[in-house]
């Protein structure tokens, strides 16, 4: 390993090369361990899903909150329920008001192709 490039003549140290590439990859695991990754969990509604049904979701949505997750809520909309896409944005923004005490939106609801996306971070 070059020390001193600069000098007449240059510096070298002589090193263990084992011991220099085993060092590297101890540093690279604990670098790697101690990192955070944001893991997301989705959930998904349809159109006509029934209050009780809906409850229920939002309760594992409140719990994915509370642990760290970020939750993404997908309405899907199956063939000809795409005419009522007004409903679908109600009961988005009414998980979204339900939820809001757990994580914060960050968005407006967002109509994707067939289907009406939101996310939340936990607080």
């Amino acid at each position: 390993m070059v020390v001193s490039d600069q000098s007449n003549p240059p510096v070298c140290r002589i090193l263990d090369y084992g011991k220099l590439c085993y060092d590297q990859k101890r540093k690279h695991k604990s670098q790697k361990k101690h990192q955070i990754v944001q893991k997301l969990k989705e959930l998904r509604f349809h159109a006509n899903t029934d209050e009780h049904d809906f409850q229920v979701k939002l309760t594992h949505a409140e719990e994915f909150l509370k642990k760290g997750y970020k939750v993404k809520l997908a309405l899907v909309f199956r063939g000809r329920e795409a005419a009522y896409q007004n409903q679908g944005f109600e009961m988005i923004n009414k998980a979204l008001k339900l939820l809001e005490a757990f994580g914060n939106a960050e968005g407006p609801p967002v109509l994707a192709g067939k289907s009406i996306l939101a996310s939340l971070n936990p607080k």
